[in-house]
């Protein structure tokens, strides 16, 4: 058998071969590594300001559509009862009328603006460094990593007019705010003073670009005030109307037009999803409602796009409402998502309501 030459270090030809390669597959786990070190989400810590507060208290046209909640109060009242958006009046036919089959679930376009594609950060209210993303939230990063880069975000194209892939991503940087914890409830005007005070130190653009999705820790109450008080308060099931929302506004500095979700603690009584999801009820419940909010913020960011005007008892609802589907089990009441393949990664997630094929869908 030849030999290479190098005296009594010189080995055979496939002796070489294989220490070549391995070689070369050490120096390519050690670049997938450094890749993977590279595009984990880099943490940053963010304080809102007096300024921040007033610029929030100055906001104009804010709008927010809010989730009902699986409470007494919550089954019993629409999404535009708590809501400042969407506007308008219910019409008693669809337009124009085409002698055909009518599908009163469709959802109707009103002329107002949706998101082609945006990036989207994530900012986490964390009390006193109580919280880890883990223990509190899961991992709703990557769940909103996989959801841009499947088959199911695509629901939305026949309302954006866009299918491009991988257009809606995820920020590289995620914001941590510590903050002191009080007995008193968040209100809309905190949670905008903290999406001005992110938006400002990210330097993000204005506009339809970026959404920004703020997380709340377990405990953590919101309220609004709307003539009476309607809340996410598990504590206090007299005020217990919300989940969550999504919602736009305009500022009148340099941060502009913005768009944001407020995402309180999920896993609890009224907005939990079923037991026995692949990633845990935790961050399923997480997951679930945040895709709700994300897919509405897209199809109806300032509530005069998709929704459904039609006066048939669901007046208001978006793409999201028309699909929460709720499961009773003894002594409790869930929210109800599909299993659902996301990039390769097993999740649950409602279906979202497709004009295109007249019913709640987790595909085009």
């Amino acid at each position: 058998m030849k030999r290479l030459s190098g005296g009594k270090y010189s080995r055979s030809f496939p002796q070489f071969l294989a220490a070549a390669t391995e070689t070369v597959l050490l120096v390519l786990l050690f670049a997938v590594n450094l890749r993977s070190q590279q595009s984990a989400s880099r943490e940053v810590k963010v304080t809102s300001s007096p300024a921040d507060y007033a610029a929030a208290a100055a906001a104009q046209d804010v709008k927010v559509h809010l989730r009902p909640a699986n409470t007494p109060l919550g089954r019993k009242t629409s999404p535009t009862t708590i809501s400042s958006s969407p506007a308008g009046t219910a019409s008693d036919s669809t337009t124009p009328d085409s002698g055909g089959p009518r599908f009163p679930a469709d959802l109707q376009f009103h002329g107002g603006q949706t998101v082609q594609s945006m990036q989207q950060v994530a900012i986490y209210m964390n009390p006193k460094g109580a919280c880890s993303i883990a223990t509190c939230w899961g991992n709703p990063e990557g769940f909103l990593s996989d959801l841009g880069k499947s088959d199911f975000i695509h629901v939305v194209d026949q309302y954006t007019g866009s299918a491009a892939g991988n257009r809606y991503t995820v920020s590289d940087t995620h914001v941590m705010i510590n903050y002191k914890p009080n007995a008193a409830p968040f209100t809309d005007a905190d949670m905008l003073a903290v999406v001005h005070a992110v938006a400002l130190a990210l330097a993000t653009p204005d506009g339809y670009s970026n959404e920004f999705h703020v997380f709340l820790p377990p405990g953590q109450d919101e309220c609004f005030n709307l003539g009476y008080k309607v809340c996410y308060s598990p504590d206090d099931l007299k005020t217990f109307f919300f989940c969550a929302y999504h919602g736009s506004a305009t500022f009148g500095d340099s941060v502009g037009h913005v768009l944001y979700s407020v995402e309180p603690f999920q896993d609890t009584f009224g907005c939990s999803s079923r037991p026995g999801t692949p990633n845990g009820q935790l961050a399923d419940s997480t997951n679930n409602v945040l895709s709700h909010e994300l897919f509405e913020t897209i199809t109806d960011p300032d509530g005069t796009a998709w929704w459904n005007s039609l006066n048939n008892g669901i007046f208001g609802e978006e793409i999201g409402d028309e699909c929460s589907f709720l499961l009773f089990a003894p002594n409790a009441v869930y929210f109800d998502p599909s299993d659902i393949t996301l990039n390769g990664k097993s999740y649950v997630a409602q279906p979202e309501y497709n004009n295109a094929q007249h019913a709640c869908t987790t595909s085009p």
